[in-house]
C-alpha cells in the first residue's frame, strides 16, 4: 500500500508528533522513510532572509557590513538546527528499523512539499496540522491545507495535540455524561 512515506516537518514542537505518527506507520508496513525540512520564512522562529538576497543593494545603501554578517549568521544557524533535528529524528528511525533519509530544501513550504513528492514518487505524505482557522489561516495560510489539496498522492494530517483551558476541563468535568 505505501511503499514511501514523505513525512514533512518543521521545528516547531508539533514535529515530533508528525514523526512518531510517520515511523509507528512506516514500521507497520514496512515502508521507507524520507523527513524534509522546508526552510521558509513562514516558520516559527526563522530568521529574516531579505538582507541576503541582494547584500551589495544594502552596502551600497550604507548599511553596515556587519548587520550583513549577522543575518547570514541567523541563517546558518537556522539551517543547522534544522539539520540536527533532521539527523536526530533520522537516527530514531534507524534505531525502530526503519530505512530512513534526510533533506532540508528553501522555498515555500506547501509547494517544495509538493513538489518533492511529485519528483521522488512517494505514496503518503504525513505533515501536520496546527487548526488554524478564520482571520488566522487567510493571512498566514495553512501548509497543510495546500499539501492536502495540491499533492499528487494521499496526505495523513496529523493534528497537534490540543489543550484544553482549565474552565474548559473543568466543565468538561462537571457535564454530566449521556
Amino acid at each position: 500500500m505505501f511503499h514511501k512515506i514523505l513525512v514533512a516537518l518543521d521545528t516547531s514542537t508539533s514535529g515530533k508528533s508528525v514523526f512518531e505518527e510517520a515511523l509507528a506507520l512506516a514500521k507497520a508496513l514496512g515502508a521507507n522513510l524520507t523527513l524534509l525540512h522546508v526552510l521558509s520564512q513562514q516558520e516559527e522562529g526563522s530568521p529574516d532572509i531579505s538582507l541576503l538576497s541582494s547584500p551589495e543593494y544594502y552596502v551600497g545603501l550604507g548599511m553596515s557590513t556587519e548587520i550583513l554578517k549577522y543575518s547570514a549568521a541567523q541563517w546558518e544557524e537556522f539551517v543547522n538546527r534544522g539539520l540536527e533535528m533532521l539527523r536526530s529524528l533520522a537516527d530514531k528511525a534507524t534505531a525502530a528499523g526503519v530505512s530512513c533519509e534526510l533533506t532540508q530544501k528553501l522555498g515555500s513550504p506547501g509547494r517544495t512539499i509538493c513538489e518533492f513528492a511529485s519528483h521522488g514518487g512517494f505514496d503518503l505524505i504525513v505533515i501536520g496540522r496546527r487548526g488554524r482557522s478564520g482571520l488566522s489561516e487567510l493571512f498566514l495560510g495553512s501548509v497543510s491545507n495546500y499539501v492536502l489539496h495540491h499533492a499528487s498522492c494521499s496526505v495523513l494530517t496529523v493534528r497537534h495535540p490540543v489543550t484544553a483551558s482549565k474552565s474548559e476541563a473543568a466543565q468538561a468535568e462537571v457535564a454530566p455524561s449521556i
